[in-house]
């Protein structure tokens, strides 16, 4: 039987590689639009965070998310972040 390949990111706030199910994906829309996305589907350009407020402000400082999009991001969406992570501890 083979097994199936688990597929990794790299969070922008820890930089560890973990499994892509286990991170929150940031993403920027062909339009872009930025928005969360969670079941890791949308298209567009993806950012990966671990669901921890630590690895959120890491990222939030470093300018990572900004970075690995491309672009400015909305003070709103880090703010939707910090509610989800404060709502799924």
């Amino acid at each position: 039987m083979v097994q199936k390949k688990i597929p990794m990111r790299q969070c922008l706030g820890c930089r560890e590689q973990k499994a892509k199910k286990d991170l929150i994906r940031v993403v920027r829309s062909p339009e872009g639009e930025i928005s969360l996305d969670f079941r890791g589907k949308a298209s567009g350009r993806g950012a990966y965070v671990c669901p921890q407020a630590d690895c959120l402000k890491k990222a939030i400082r470093a300018r990572a998310i900004e970075r690995a999009l491309g672009c400015p991001i909305p003070a709103e969406v880090y703010e939707e972040l910090q509610k989800q992570m404060e709502a799924g501890e």
